[in-house]
């Protein structure tokens, strides 16, 4: 088979996030063990705009390094499919298909370890310091989750579902902190929608509140997730009751007016992701802001304790179970989107970053 020697790259702003650009660098040779993928698909979510957010502080921008090494610059990581189109490593074959963490370009070259019939991990050095959850690359040819007529949706939901189910099993460890309810902003994106779902199941005695933008009220409302669901605007109608609030937008006007609005009946404060990019701000440094201090929920932590706990088969088996559930919850209710070429790519995630991505959609790129 003949290697293409061009690939191309999504080179993004660390500080301008919308000031992205396509680039193309020569592919190189092959090292010894190492495996080069083609890059098949992969999906955009606002949970890559929040790996671009908070990249710096945790080791999102490490992972796949431009071939340029431009100052200042990144490639966004995504989660996709690929297919190995030349091995220099005795156990992976040319043809093989994988599932993991990707860069938003056309190919990458991996070092393989740990090879099992199921998975393998990246052993390249600059990876090491981050969390071996996005090392992981899961083989589709023995992998019990996998369902090619669901691949889609695996990578729209698959990432962010699993944060949702971990912020459960973190809540019920804790009881839900003796909170009736939990409050969740940006209650239209997909991790939200997975913690509502998996909180549906787990947590039946937990009320579940969605708090949204006006025009993505309807659209939260169908999807049957939420108990009740307001507008952002709307935040002084809640009812004072014992709740913890889960915030998914990183808009620091929003959550300070939670924190004023329950005070001490707020009994914790999680931070996930950051939607709102033009509001976010160290609002949880506040030593002013009213209630309990905003704690960062970091999942990669609290998956490697989750599978330490229960194992890999076991904990693979309890994730399944409610994954499955929430596919059937959320049937419909998002359009799958295809879009063709890595310009697709930039152009989608620039979007997406200034907001004006409709979160009834989910977009899947073929580069």
């Amino acid at each position: 088979m003949e290697i293409l020697m061009q690939l191309s790259q999504v080179h993004v702003s660390k500080q301008e996030l919308q000031d992205a650009k396509l680039v193309e660098v020569e592919a190189g040779e092959l090292a010894d063990g190492a495996v080069r993928l083609a890059i098949e698909s992969f999906s955009v979510t606002a949970n890559n705009v929040t790996y671009a957010v908070v990249g710096d502080n945790f080791g999102y921008w490490n992972f796949f390094p431009p071939r340029t090494n431009e100052v200042g610059k990144g490639i966004v990581p995504m989660w996709g499919h690929a297919r190995v189109i030349e091995s220099r490593h005795d156990e992976i074959v040319v043809g093989e298909r994988v599932y993991g963490y990707l860069p938003m370009a056309t190919h990458l070259d991996i070092w393989p370890g740990k090879v099992g019939a199921a998975s393998f991990i990246d052993t390249a050095a600059h990876r090491q310091p981050m969390s071996p959850v996005y090392n992981q690359y899961t083989r589709l040819a023995a992998d019990p989750e996998h369902d090619e007529t669901r691949e889609d949706e695996r990578m729209i939901y698959g990432p962010l579902f699993k944060t949702g189910f971990m912020i459960d099993y973190f809540m019920r460890s804790k009881d839900w902190f003796g909170a009736e309810e939990v409050v969740l902003t940006s209650a239209s994106s997909k991790t939200a929608m997975g913690l509502a779902s998996v909180a549906k199941e787990n947590s039946r005695k937990i009320k579940r509140i969605g708090l949204t933008s006006e025009g993505n009220a309807d659209f939260v409302e169908e999807t049957g997730l939420y108990d009740r669901v307001y507008t952002y605007a709307e935040i002084g109608n809640l009812s004072i009751r014992d709740c913890v609030s889960v915030d998914f937008a990183g808009n620091a006007e929003v959550l300070t007016k939670l924190h004023k609005h329950f005070s001490d009946t707020l009994k914790y404060s999680c931070l996930v992701g950051a939607t709102h990019i033009e509001a976010r701000s160290s609002f949880h440094e506040d030593a002013d802001l009213p209630g309990p201090k905003p704690e960062m929920f970091f999942a990669p932590d609290h998956f490697v304790a989750f599978f330490k706990e229960h194992g890999p088969e076991k904990g693979g088996a309890m994730i399944a179970e409610k994954w499955h559930a929430f596919l059937n919850a959320v049937e419909g209710t998002v359009e799958i989107e295809r879009r063709e070429g890595l310009e697709a790519a930039r152009a989608t995630f620039v979007a997406m970053v200034g907001g004006e991505v409709d979160p009834s959609k989910g977009v899947v790129i073929l580069p």
